[in-house]
Parts: structure tokens; C-alpha cells; sequence
């Protein structure tokens, strides 16, 4: 990694703001649905604690738009966070201000601080420089560890890096260099599955992995324009009919660049979309009317399994269906055990897909299974991201150091 990380400083004693990305799913009782973030988290709190620091964590939670919305309180976190790092957390209701500082300063070594959910703040989101310094007098140093907000240039991401030396902790440090192994140095050859319903919201990635990857899988509603584009029957099945000359336009530019592009063989389409449609599987191109593509089909996933068994580095972002409905949901899972089962480099992004791997119980079959989404993609397409960028560089100094 390009930039300095939490290993290139001396925390010992030192107040150090974590940037953490503690947004996890809760229930209607606000209890975690999936602790993945935070787990992911805690290895960079442990070597902060190893290390004697004092460490105050800050983090959103959903979109409460600026104004306090009580189940979206980190309160409801602190216990997991406790039992992952297996320390004591102490929270607090303030994120700012002379309250706050007080007792961050009062921490003793290896202490935890948890500070309340960042978006309560309306200055977060818009980056505004008060409330950055204001973060940034919480504390001596601060580690962003939060890939999953890397792409947004908040106040916690960006602005604090004008007041703090600022660098990344070990789980952006594990994010970065795990894409970059598609991005920048893929071993190849490279595979990349991309699904998920549109095409447009994935065109910026296509595009970039044009040329970079052997092999492309287009999967998801988003083949729908694809097969569509082809002059090819989708039915009733959702299409973005305003992509369909780019739809062809990335076709042509695969072929030129040597990456084969690879469509469905055949689909599950259902008669309507609910969980309960009647299903039945076909020949890709020969949806009726009335009928929606639903599904890959086990043919389209043998003709995936052959085409990525050679593959090095394989990524994945996006389902290939309606992977909500179970009916619907086979394809998807026949490609996640697929994928553990290569002999490859598996990278997993995006919480539709991440979620796929887990309930298969085979994240640990993965290499990598990504906390980002957004940032995810973003970095796919070969974007700098605000808040790795905003980090100081791997040659820079800080007169504090």
C-alpha cells in the first residue's frame, strides 16, 4: 500500500480516533443481524491496545439525515464491540465538543471509547471543516479504518486528515491490497463475475475490467439487457432499454481487447415476480411474454465453472438472480460454491454477495470477502478513493513523529 498505515507510528500513550465502519444491519429490537464489520474492525484495535494506545472509535450508523434518531444510537453496538476485542467499551452519547474531549483525555492506556453515531451531525456528511477540527481534538493521531466509507469525502473520512496525522489501519491496508491485485498487478488469469440488476450502475467497472480480465461474467437482471441487446426474446424481464447501444458498445470492445464476455445459457424465469411465481427453466433468448428471467440456469453455471476453472484471481460483485426469493436463489448459490471450491485467488464485494457467501457458510473458503460495497466498486473502476487519498503517503513525515 501506497500509504502510511497504523504500523508506521508510534501509538504508545497516544489518544488515536479509529475511523471504523460499525453500519451493520440491526432488527426492529435493534439487535445485529451480521457482525462482520465489526469483526473485521477488531484487529486494528487490538494492536492499537497492545500497543498502549488510547483508542476512540467513531462511526455512523444507517442515514439518519443529520438530526438524532434513537435506534440508530451506537449504544446498541457496545456489546459486541466489548465481546469481539474482548475489552471493556465505554460509550458516550457525545461525538463533539468539551464533554467529549474530557473523556477521551481522561483514557488510560489501552482503553476503548465508542462516540456517538457521526450523522447525527449534518457537518459529517458535507465534510465541514469545523466539525473536523473538532474530531481532531479528540485525540494525537487518526487511523481510518472504515473502507466501507473510504468513497465518501466526509468529515471523518477526509476533512480530519487536515488536523491529525492521518493514516490506514490494518483492515483498509487488507481491503487495498486485495484489490489492487485486480486493479493494479492481477495474477492472471483474471476472472470477474459481475451481477446485480442494472447494467448502469456497473458500466464504470465493465468498463475497466475490459482488457484487464480473461474472462467476464455478466449475471443478474443486468444480462437482461445484455441478451436483449443481442436481439434476443427477454419477455417481460427488467431491461434498461436506454444501455442497450452501450450494451453493444462493451460487447464489441471485449472482443477487441481479448476479454471473453460471457451471457446466460439458459435462465429460471418466473411468470411473475413474487417469491411464490411459477419457475421454469429455458434457453436463454426465448423468454415469452408474461414470463421475467429470474435465475442462471445449472447449464449457465457449468459453462461459468469451465470458463473460471483456469483462472488465477477471481472477483466477484452481484448476484445472479432474485437471490431474496429461494426459488430463485439457486443459481446464485451454485456459483458461490463454485467460486470457494477454485483454485484461485477469490476476492467477494457488496453486501448482496457477501451475504450469499455467509448464509453458504463458505466466507472462510474466500481469501477475501470485502466490507464495501460502494467503495468496493468504485475502486473497481479504477477511482481514488477520498479517504485513502486524503491519508499521508508512504515516503511522507509528520513533524509530530
Amino acid at each position: 500500500m501506497l500509504k502510511r498505515t497504523v504500523r508506521d507510528i508510534d501509538v504508545a500513550h497516544k489518544r488515536v480516533l479509529v475511523r471504523v465502519d460499525f453500519n451493520v444491519p440491526l432488527d426492529e429490537d435493534r439487535k445485529i443481524l451480521d457482525d462482520l464489520r465489526i469483526r473485521a474492525a477488531a484487529p486494528t484495535i487490538r494492536y492499537l491496545r497492545e500497543r498502549d494506545a488510547r483508542v476512540v472509535l467513531c462511526s455512523h450508523l444507517g442515514r439518519p439525515k443529520g438530526k438524532v434518531v434513537a435506534s440508530l444510537s451506537l449504544i446498541s453496538l457496545t456489546s459486541r464491540v466489548a465481546e469481539v476485542i474482548d475489552a471493556n467499551v465505554t460509550f458516550t452519547q457525545e461525538t463533539i465538543g468539551p464533554e467529549a474531549e474530557r473523556i477521551a483525555a481522561e483514557l488510560a492506556p489501552g482503553d476503548v471509547l465508542l462516540l456517538e453515531n457521526l450523522r447525527f451531525f449534518p457537518e459529517e456528511e458535507a465534510n465541514d471543516a469545523a466539525f473536523a477540527a473538532k474530531l481532531g481534538a479528540l485525540a494525537d493521531i487518526y487511523v481510518n479504518d472504515a473502507f466501507g466509507a473510504a468513497h465518501r469525502a466526509h468529515a471523518s473520512t477526509v476533512g480530519i486528515a487536515a488536523h491529525l496525522p492521518a493514516v490506514a489501519g490494518l483492515l483498509l491496508e487488507k481491503e487495498i491490497d486485495f484489490l489492487d491485485r485486480i486493479v493494479t498487478a492481477p495474477q492472471k488469469p483474471l476472472g470477474a463475475i459481475i451481477g446485480g440488476a442494472k447494467i448502469s450502475d456497473k458500466m464504470s467497472c465493465l468498463r475497466n475490467l475490459l482488457g484487464k480480465a480473461d474472462v467476464i461474467v455478466i449475471g443478474g437482471g443486468m444480462a437482461n439487457t445484455f441478451l436483449k441487446a443481442q436481439g434476443r426474446a427477454v419477455g417481460d424481464s427488467l431491461v434498461e432499454d436506454d444501455q442497450l447501444d452501450t450494451a453493444r458498445a462493451v460487447m464489441g470492445e471485449a472482443e477487441e481487447r481479448g476479454s471473453a464476455l460471457l451471457l446466460p445459457i439458459d435462465v429460471v424465469s418466473g411468470n411473475r415476480f413474487d417469491a411464490d411465481a411459477e419457475a421454469k427453466t429455458e434457453t436463454a433468448g426465448e423468454t415469452a411474454d408474461g414470463w421475467r428471467i429470474m435465475d442462471a440456469g445449472p447449464e449457465s453455471i457449468a459453462a461459468y465453472g469451465a470458463a473460471l476453472s483456469d483462472c488465477q484471481t477471481v472477483v466477484w460483485n452481484g448476484p445472479l438472480g432474485v437471490a431474496e426469493f429461494p426459488k430463485f436463489a439457486h443459481g446464485s448459490a451454485a456459483l458461490t460454491r463454485l467460486v470457494a471450491g477454485l483454485d484461485a485467488v477469490t476476492i467477494v464485494g457488496g453486501g448482496e454477495t457477501a451475504a450469499l457467501v455467509r448464509a453458504a457458510g463458505l466466507a472462510g473458503e474466500f481469501d477475501h470477502v470485502s466490507t464495501g460495497g460502494g467503495a468496493f466498486l468504485e475502486y473497481l473502476e479504477g477511482r481514488e478513493l477520498p479517504g485513502v487519498a486524503a491519508l499521508l503517503d508512504a515516503a511522507a513525515k509528520h513533524s509530530g513523529w
